[in-house]
């Protein structure tokens, strides 16, 4: 706060960016009554009038006082065109402190890295964490709090509309707002009955590692003919949307990220059950995608470990560290425990290696691989502290 920076909240659509924001106009307004609040907020309509750079530009120097600091807050940005020029202008105010939320990946990024390049600062806002999810709901740490969590997901304003199965009407609404305002309309899509019948495929093959060929050759024998790159192209597109997030393949031998394979997860699991339905069997993908939200939620990135023959599920990494998770529903067989222990015993170095699972395993170690339940991993605020 107070810096010449931009400071980016960016996500998907309900996620609570734009509360964030008013946490930070009241904040400054409790400081300093006669704060001068400049707020514009693109989804309502007495903003409609600011359609590009110059227009903003306009509107926030009328705005403005020429003595004492201007709190400047931009709600969903990116449906302002050029809005980057505008912010490179306003920056040359020392005395403009800029907030602005988007949720477009690509265009923050994109447009931000081009025009603006070591003057902003990006924090992407996540759904609720499992913490912050019983916090809001009052709930206590139990399975059926997870279940809970696993099933509708952590978007905030479930705690106005308390957990059952008529949240999904809500969260069905916020899937389409999402597809058509910031997939559909933004790029122009014409098919969309072959997007819907990708984010569906993608939906129940949480988890499962596959190539743009693969998926269209699958879609073929559904009867729907879609070329690879172009399936790629949706795939980014629903990615830049935050609906879906990526992890890409990694050989633990080589050093290197491959170009082809890939796992795709939800950002937020009741959105996903909303467009496939919640069921039983779809558990353990449900749990990977848990996990792999609370990596991201630790500032981890996330790629899919390959080691010969052998798949680790996470290799995470941040701050030049390194830690090999293993996610398994059950540990309830032998086989199974040295799959997903044994895998981890493969790798050859001496980072942190653990394995997640829903059930308590016997004893907290297995041949020096830590074991966590999922419900305490989910409650872990820093991987670094468990050894």
């Amino acid at each position: 706060m107070r810096k010449n920076l931009i400071k980016v909240l960016s996500g998907q659509r309900r996620v609570g960016k734009s509360y964030l924001l008013f946490q930070l106009i009241d904040f400054f307004k409790k400081e300093d009554p006669k704060a001068n609040i400049i707020y514009i907020n693109k989804e309502d309509l007495q903003f409609d009038t600011i359609k590009d750079a110059a227009g903003l530009n306009d509107y926030i120097l009328s705005k403005s006082k020429i003595n004492g600091t201007n709190y400047i807050f931009i709600d969903e940005i990116q449906d302002i065109i050029e809005f980057e020029k505008a912010l490179r202008s306003l920056l040359l105010n020392e005395k403009n402190d800029i907030y602005i939320t988007g949720s477009n990946a690509k265009l923050l990024s994109g447009e931000l890295a081009t025009y603006l390049s070591g003057r902003y600062i990006e924090f992407t806002v996540y759904s609720l964490s499992y913490v912050e999810f019983l916090q809001f709901h009052k709930l206590d740490d139990n399975d059926q709090s997870l279940e809970s969590y696993v099933k509708f997901g952590g978007l905030p304003y479930l705690i106005h509309l308390g957990l059952s199965d008529n949240s999904f009407e809500y969260l069905n609404s916020i899937y389409n707002t999402i597809i058509y305002k910031d997939v559909v309309s933004r790029y122009n899509l014409r098919n969309n009955q072959f997007l819907e019948k990708l984010i569906e495929f993608l939906a129940d093959n949480i988890g499962s590692l596959f190539s743009a060929k693969r998926i269209s050759d699958f879609l073929k024998s559904q009867q729907t003919n879609i070329a690879p790159n172009q399936i790629q192209q949706y795939c980014a597109h629903l990615a830049n949307a935050y609906i879906i997030h990526e992890a890409s393949r990694y050989d633990l031998i080589g050093r290197r990220r491959f170009e082809i394979g890939s796992k795709f997860y939800f950002e937020n699991t009741g959105i996903r059950n909303a467009i496939i339905g919640y069921q039983l069997k779809d558990r353990g993908k449900l749990l990977e995608n848990i996990v792999f939200n609370h990596l991201l939620y630790l500032r981890y990135h996330v790629d899919v470990g390959t080691l010969h023959t052998k798949e680790i599920d996470f290799v995470c990494e941040r701050d030049n560290e390194r830690v090999y998770i293993q996610v398994a529903l059950r540990l309830d067989g032998q086989e199974t425990i040295d799959r997903e222990f044994g895998n981890l015993l493969a790798i050859p170095d001496n980072y942190p290696k653990i394995v997640i699972s829903e059930d308590d395993f016997k004893g907290n170690t297995h041949k020096g691989i830590r074991h966590m339940h999922v419900r305490d991993f989910l409650k872990v605020k820093q991987l670094d502290k468990l050894t």
